[in-house]
């Protein structure tokens, strides 16, 4: 079980001679006898899938940040929601975020996205987000914080274009020494993540309560004892919804 898989994001080459570390990965644990691979939200699952030759289980946190959400932590149960999508690449998990939230409270949850470009390691844009965040919660997900320039960029967006707070909610917290701007952005109202990495100390700064990190140990737990027992995973993950 590798709740979070590293170097998932390198799964394609993007210029000449790069190399596909996830699947090098792969065959590192096929090198010492694994038959089954256990992971929590993965940045790309086809490209998890497709590199790994044994068994895979891709578990999601989504319904962690939904009760987390639910249980009106931050007042945001009962105000406008709209889940944001911080790319193009994440509008499907934002949007099955946006569903679950939507079933659990019982109203229509919004959905936008914005855009950016990546060159280099360089993050442009976004200039705009599209969908109607005007005086609404934005809730901003997404699979991993490292920097954190994205999620920054996206919350001025989001501000810039009405919105009454912003909330980002991320699984994997990896928070690289420059993320410590992201939690003194005024723009910024709560950082969510899970334990899935091995806690570390937060980011010098004003971090104070905008960090939040939620358990996956019932998740993990749950899946582990469904696996042994030949129970359904598609269930504790509400596939169907």
């Amino acid at each position: 079980m590798v709740p979070y898989l590293c170097y998932s994001r390198k799964d394609r080459q993007t210029k000449a001679r790069d190399p596909v570390t996830t699947r090098y990965v792969a065959q590192l644990f096929e090198a010492v006898g694994t038959d089954r691979l256990v992971t929590v939200d993965v940045h790309n699952l086809a490209a998890f899938q497709n590199a790994a030759r044994c068994r895979t289980d891709h578990l999601e946190a989504t319904q962690l940040f939904v009760d987390h959400i639910a249980s009106d932590v931050k007042g945001l149960a009962e105000r406008r929601l709209v889940v944001v999508s911080p790319d193009m690449g994440g509008v499907k998990r934002a949007d099955r975020l946006r569903r679950r939230l939507g079933d659990h409270l019982g109203r229509e949850i919004g959905l936008a996205f914005a855009g950016k470009l990546r060159s280099r390691g360089v993050v442009s844009g976004p200039d705009q987000v599209l969908g109607e965040v005007d005086g609404a919660i934005a809730v901003v997900v997404d699979d991993m914080i490292v920097s954190g320039t994205t999620m920054a960029r996206v919350g001025a967006a989001l501000v810039d274009q009405g919105a009454e707070s912003v909330h980002l909610m991320a699984t994997h917290g990896l928070f690289t020494p420059a993320a410590a701007a992201l939690f003194g952005d005024p723009s910024i109202d709560s950082v969510v993540v899970t334990d899935t990495i091995a806690p570390r100390r937060p980011p010098e700064g004003e971090v104070g309560d905008r960090l939040i990190v939620l358990s996956t140990a019932p998740l993990l737990a749950e899946a582990l004892a469904r696996i042994h027992s030949g129970g359904s995973l598609g269930e504790l993950l509400h596939l169907d919804t």
